[in-house]
């Protein structure tokens, strides 16, 4: 039996262009494109093929969203397929979003089982992993092979309507749906087994993993800003022009700090974003839309703030691990408690 593969990719891996090319309205091409060349050459084995590749702009998909998804669906219709693949998305956060949905709604409206991959900490994993299949990739296209060799097994199965195993089993980020199962002991032996492994230090798995929540307690409000020293830092990626510490447009492993004393204004002359991950015309036209050094400086002149101080810290929240992003701030916020900084402004994009 021949089965009928759809692929969903954006406007990057369908050969279309970057970010410039962002707003690509929804369309088709027969056969594969891009990372669909890999996945095909892995579904011939079990007797499936991609007959369609759907793309579709990262921004076009956010910014028109009822639109995108409505003609998404409907292009994907028009081949009656046995399974949909959208990505592998890996980090890439309004990528990893619009394969989530596509793959979500075409589960749920057209009735096709459907299959995506994407980093842990892509923001669409967490919105849609209790909808579809989510298949757990590096965090950068670099995984690539690795990813579809997770994601090809996988797809196989489906298409024959073999039962999927556990998210550990499989490699999927795990759904949230628990099932039940036999044990040859029973739960209160096993537990007092992890006691025992957990006391002596030893390795153990526990049966009931519970999520993790980053909380971040509020510090108190500035009391009286009109004397206070305030900071401003970034995740959207402004640096002085030509980037001279080489931070990376995604996926940064490093921040950059400059001097804006005495700088009233981010002209396009002199600042830029190094940022991949937005369309960066605007940013780079007046990077005050990102780092409002401009508007800080009227406070700074009406009283309504004491001082704004006289350095920036920046990097680029595009794909950057948590991780990272963590270090960074523990690094730099350590210097601007010891600089006498009284509160900081962080932007995003």
């Amino acid at each position: 039996m021949a089965y009928k593969v759809v692929h969903y990719i954006n406007q990057f891996y369908a050969g279309i262009g970057g970010e410039e090319f962002a707003t690509t309205e929804p369309a088709k091409i027969a056969g594969v494109k891009g990372p669909g060349m890999a996945l095909n050459a892995a579904l011939k084995a079990a007797g499936a093929e991609i007959v369609a590749t759907v793309y579709c702009g990262d921004s076009y998909f956010a910014e028109n969203n009822e639109d995108a998804i409505t003609r998404v669906l409907a292009l994907i219709k028009e081949e009656n397929p046995d399974l949909v693949i959208c990505g592998p998305a890996f980090n890439a956060g309004r990528y990893g979003v619009a394969c989530g949905q596509v793959a979500a709604e075409v589960k749920e409206k057209l009735g096709v089982p459907t299959l995506t991959g994407m980093y842990i900490e892509n923001p669409g994993a967490d919105m849609y992993k209790s909808k579809t299949i989510i298949m757990e990739t590096k965090n950068s296209a670099a995984g690539m092979r690795d990813a579809v060799a997770k994601m090809a097994p996988v797809a196989i199965k489906m298409l024959k309507g073999e039962e999927l195993g556990s998210a550990k089993q499989e490699g999927y980020i795990p759904t949230g749906i628990r099932k039940n199962l036999f044990e040859n002991e029973r739960g209160a032996k096993r537990a007092v087994d992890m006691l025992i492994k957990k006391l002596a230090g030893e390795e153990f798995e526990t049966e009931f993993p519970m999520p993790e929540f980053d909380r971040v307690a509020p510090n108190p409000a500035v009391k009286d800003l009109a004397h206070a020293t305030i900071a401003l830092c970034t995740s959207g990626g402004i640096v002085p022009k030509g980037n001279p510490d080489h931070i990376e447009s995604s996926s940064a492993s490093h921040y950059g700090k400059y001097s804006i004393a005495g700088v009233n204004d981010l002209d396009a002359e002199h600042w830029q974003t190094a940022h991949g991950g937005y369309d960066p015309s605007y940013a780079n036209a007046d990077a005050d839309r990102v780092l409002p050094v401009d508007v800080m400086r009227e406070f700074e002149k009406e009283g309504k703030i004491g001082k704004l101080y006289d350095f920036f810290y920046t990097t680029v929240g595009n794909g950057t691990a948590v991780k990272n992003a963590k270090k960074f701030a523990a690094e730099y916020a350590q210097e601007l408690k010891a600089n006498g900084v009284d509160a900081v402004i962080m932007t995003s994009t």
